[in-house]
């Protein structure tokens, strides 16, 4: 569902409205898909008036950055050089890969089949969890910027804070309620 040209978008394109309209079906970017979309709608659209990376088509190759936790605990010249790391990769990429974190591979498998399972059930069920608001103990929704981002992106999150204060297992969607 990739356009090399898009067309352009209208002076009157109203996009507040159409964030609004979004934002207001609770059913996120997965819900646009399930609906059977044929066409990108113009919020997820980047042009490059509005980005701040335009994207450069001679580099086609990624390496994203690989954060290696070993002893970052038991050295304090260790823990500030990953600091550094993590701070040019956030700035730089918006993410990346940590390993030697101490996160068993079952743990891991278990929160892929949680995401699998809450991304998984009926928009009508995913529905109910959607919120902005940031006080509730699970935060389901589809970009935490949408209405202050030039471009909407193409993705749907769900967190939660765990510390210092566990939530109530009831205050979690069943499908992942355990395993966080």
């Amino acid at each position: 569902m990739v356009s090399t040209t898009e067309p352009p978008i209208p002076t009157n394109y109203d996009r507040e409205s159409e964030l609004k309209a979004f934002d207001a079906t609770k059913l996120g970017v997965k819900g646009l898909v399930d609906s059977g979309i044929s066409q990108v709608p113009r919020i997820f659209i980047q042009t490059p008036e509005n980005s701040q990376n335009p994207p450069n088509q001679a580099k086609t190759q990624f390496s994203f950055p690989v954060i290696d936790l070993h002893n970052v605990q038991k050295d304090p010249i260790r823990h500030k050089e990953v600091l550094e790391k993590v701070r040019e990769a956030a700035e730089t990429w918006g993410f990346f890969q940590v390993v030697s974190h101490g996160v068993s591979e079952s743990v891991m498998e278990e929160m892929l089949e949680g995401v699998h399972g809450f991304f998984g059930q009926e928009n009508e069920v995913t529905k109910q969890w959607y919120t902005r608001d940031l006080n509730r103990p699970f935060l389901y929704n589809s970009n935490f910027d949408l209405y202050g981002a030039p471009a909407t992106n193409w993705r749907d999150t769900f967190n939660c804070i765990v510390a210092p204060m566990a939530p109530n297992p009831e205050d979690l969607p069943p499908p992942c309620r355990y395993t966080m």
